[in-house]
Order: C-alpha cells, then sequence, then structure tokens
C-alpha cells in the first residue's frame, strides 16, 4: 500500500457491528454567561495550591477542546450513522461553548496581574503541531490511522473529565471552604455536560477505530498519550500559575500543599483518579456504565430553571389594590 499523504483525500468506514444505543437526550450546546467581577485571584479562600490546581484546567481546555472539535470535523464525514453524527454535532457545540468560557476566565486573571496566555500559546502549539493532522516528525502513518489514535486520544481524556465531571457535582467541600460561587457554577456547569456527553467520544472511537484486537491496541495506544498529556499539562500548569501568581511571587507547587488539599476535599484524590484506569482498560468498557447521568442532568435542568426565574419579568398586578387588611 502506498502511504497517503497527509494533504490526500481519504475514507473510513465505520464498523457496522457496533451497536449504538440511542442517546434518550439531546446533546446540544447551551447558553452561559457568568459574571466574573467579584471572582479574586485565590477563589478558594486561604487555598492557593488547590485555586491554582483547578486553575490549570482553564489553561488546558480552551486549547485542548479547540482541538478536539478540528479532529471531529475531520471525522465527521467518516460517520453514516444519523444518531451519532447528530451526537458529534451537539458535542463539538458544546466543546466550543466550553473553550470559550474558560478563555474568559483567563481573560480575567489577566486583568489581576496573571497572564497564563505564554503557557496557553505553548499548548497551542502542542495541539497545532504533534497532534495536528499531520503525523509528527514526518513519520510515514497513513491519514486514517493518525485520525483514528487522535479519536482514541479523545475518547481516553473524556473518560477522564467525566470522572472528574461527577465529582465536582459532589464536591460540597467548595461550598464549606468559601469558594467564589460563579466560578463553582462553572465548573460544575461543564463538569455536568462533560458527564452528559461522556459517550459521544467513545462511540466515534468504535464506529471508526477499526475491530477486534486492533481497536483495542488503538485504545491503549490513545488511553497512554492521554494520561501521559493530561499529568504533565495540569502540573506543569498548576506550577507555572503558582510562580506567576501576582499575589505570591515565586510560589512553588508543593505535592505536600497537593495532597493537604486532597484532605480537605479541594481536589480529587489520587484513589479517585487512580481506579478510573482499570476501568477503562477493561476489553468491555463503555462510559454508560460509569454510573447514572441523572444527577448532572438534574443539575443542569436546576441550573436552567433558575436562569429563567432570574431573568422572568414579575408578575404585573392587575385590578383594583386591595384595601389595608382586605
Amino acid at each position: 500500500m502506498v502511504p497517503l499523504t497527509w494533504r490526500e483525500p481519504y475514507s473510513l468506514s465505520c464498523d457496522r457491528t457496533v451497536m449504538f444505543a440511542a442517546i434518550p437526550f439531546p446533546i446540544r450546546p447551551r447558553r452561559v454567561c457568568f459574571d466574573w467581577r467579584r471572582t479574586p485571584v485565590h477563589w478558594i479562600p486561604g487555598e492557593p495550591t488547590a485555586t491554582h490546581v483547578v486553575n490549570a484546567l482553564h489553561l488546558l481546555l480552551p486549547p485542548g477542546e479547540r482541538w478536539f472539535i478540528d479532529v471531529f470535523r475531520e471525522a465527521l464525514p467518516q460517520v453514516t450513522e444519523p444518531g451519532l453524527r447528530a451526537a458529534m454535532k451537539g458535542f463539538m457545540g458544546q466543546e466550543a461553548t466550553h473553550s470559550v468560557q474558560h478563555a474568559n476566565v483567563l481573560d480575567h486573571l489577566a486583568t489581576h496581574g496573571l497572564d497564563a496566555q505564554p503557557f496557553v500559546d505553548r499548548l497551542d502549539r502542542v495541539f497545532a503541531g504533534p497532534l495536528g493532522r499531520r503525523p509528527p516528525g514526518g513519520r510515514k502513518i497513513l491519514r486514517p490511522e493518525w485520525l483514528r489514535i487522535r479519536l482514541a486520544v479523545i475518547a481516553a481524556i473524556e473518560h477522564y473529565t467525566a470522572v472528574l465531571g461527577n465529582w465536582i457535582l459532589d464536591a460540597d467541600d467548595f461550598d464549606k471552604a468559601g469558594a467564589d460561587p460563579a466560578m463553582l457554577d462553572l465548573l460544575r456547569w461543564h463538569g455536568a455536560e462533560e458527564v452528559e456527553h461522556r459517550a459521544v467520544a467513545y462511540d466515534v472511537f468504535r464506529c471508526l477505530g477499526g475491530r477486534g484486537p486492533l481497536r483495542y491496541a488503538r485504545r491503549l495506544v490513545g488511553f497512554a498519550i492521554a494520561t501521559g498529556l493530561l499529568l504533565w499539562f495540569w502540573f506543569q500548569g498548576a506550577a507555572y500559575l503558582m510562580h506567576t501568581d501576582p499575589q505570591n511571587p515565586g510560589g512553588k507547587y508543593l505535592l505536600t500543599d497537593h495532597n493537604r488539599a486532597v484532605r480537605k476535599g479541594l481536589l480529587p484524590s489520587w484513589r479517585l483518579l487512580g481506579t478510573a484506569v482499570p476501568r477503562y482498560l477493561r476489553p468491555h468498557y463503555h462510559p454508560d456504565h460509569e454510573g447514572p447521568v441523572e444527577p448532572a442532568l438534574a443539575y443542569l435542568a436546576a441550573r436552567r430553571d433558575d436562569r429563567i426565574r432570574s431573568v422572568s419579568p414579575v408578575p404585573r398586578r392587575t385590578g383594583p389594590e386591595p384595601e389595608p387588611g382586605g
């Protein structure tokens, strides 16, 4: 077989032996708005390490989710199953909204003297270069194979983000610590949508990732890449933010401080993250086995209802005013 150059068209066939369960709710983006005017740099009072470990997600997510969308745009023409195509489009819409909202947080931090743009630029170069449409280093990897690998990476990342989404929805220690309400709302809204669309990327990979042992091997490769990327970028990002924090110049990210925040319930435990690994590596894994999605949907519905109440006009009284005491 003559390898395709990265510019040449190609096609992948969806594995027709894969059965896709119909998603009982539509995946679609939501209109959201967050007011950051009262949000401090240290939005968890007295907890700079916990604050910046979580803030590192704001660094990773805007470029990462733009990359998700680019890979899905490349994959979409190869998918013919109508329900999966609709879910992919909804997924891309949600990820675009996530990217914008987390970028807004970075703009807010910049107004307080914490400039994260150099780190974000570094991430953009990684997603556009080694993880871009062209295989890294001029390697002779077929374009269809390179797409499959990147889809496997996204499926693995989505496994982690769904785990984190479930965690943040239940993490009431943030409320007890007096964390900023706007930031908590952003994190819980995003976490709930990660749980809501947790199966989309995995189903796309199942569709286009090949069959049998070879598909499982690609899943392992994608998982290894995703785990390495997340660990490196997350903790490098936290260290960058600690060092450039104008309220604590030259600060350092320390594992002892991280573990103290874990014990306070302000960061996910190593056990939570570690036990997510063997679940994903099971040959018959599927995101739907990760527990109920109803709590996430309930949060999103309650948030929508609160928003409707907040913008609804007060009903005007009709008729004569009642008599005093009447």
